[in-house]
């Protein structure tokens, strides 16, 4: 792909290992960077992005899939970006093995919270009737990333937000020993405490959750 080449190019000749160094400690050693900053790095992906805009809008899920299997992790941010951009009210069924490949692949929480908030999250608006099938598979999955997926993909809803299947997704998930799960549960409770308090606070006083899940659910209460 020409857009991946010419990004590629740009990127590693742009790269500061001493700025690649404090960013991979940041992320637990998990990934490689090439010590691009957030600003650096979108200004280096629109130029190209409109160098290469025929090609991309035919071809973006294939180039983000390729973006996502580089080693760098600032290709896998392009990737979500590129796919965030394009994926708005435009996306097709099969787009949710799409989703699932990302969600489990190259997985820590940068990459997953964004996916899950703004990818599958936006899907599910399109396509609510496939929300409790998704959900339940992503939720039941042995995956981690997936369980903490299905726990956050409401973020972006608001006060259109399901409590039902919220509290359905903390109850499920509210005996996990795994910090990035209670982390979640607190996370998507007190998010969504801005719109229903008294329905958060109500929950949390009567259910058992996690310390830390309770803590970060309240906090803003």
């Amino acid at each position: 792909m020409k857009f991946c080449n010419e990004l590629e190019t740009r990127f590693r000749k742009e790269s500061n290992r001493e700025l690649a160094v404090p960013m991979e400690n940041y992320m637990k050693n998990n990934f490689s960077f090439l010590g691009l900053k957030t600003e650096k790095r979108r200004e280096i992906f629109k130029l190209i992005y409109e160098q290469n805009k025929a090609e991309i809008k035919s071809n973006y899920r294939t180039i983000a899939w390729e973006l996502f299997q580089m080693k760098e992790r600032e290709f896998h941010q392009v990737a979500i970006d590129l796919l965030v951009k394009e994926f708005k009210k435009n996306y097709v069924l099969e787009d949710i093995q799409l989703i699932e490949k990302l969600i489990i692949t190259n997985s820590w929480w940068d990459s997953v919270d964004t996916i899950a908030k703004y990818i599958l999250g936006g899907y599910l608006l399109q396509f609510p009737s496939e929300t409790l099938k998704v959900i339940e598979r992503f939720s039941n999955s042995k995956n981690m990333w997936l369980n903490r997926s299905a726990i956050l993909f409401q973020l972006s809803y608001k006060e259109k937000t399901n409590f039902e299947i919220l509290k359905s997704e903390c109850e499920k998930h509210k005996h996990s020993n795994e910090f990035f799960i209670q982390k979640a549960i607190g996370w998507a409770l007190r998010d969504y405490s801005r719109f229903n308090p008294n329905g958060v606070a109500d929950y949390v006083n009567t259910t058992s959750l996690k310390p830390l899940s309770r803590r970060e659910a309240l906090r803003l209460l």
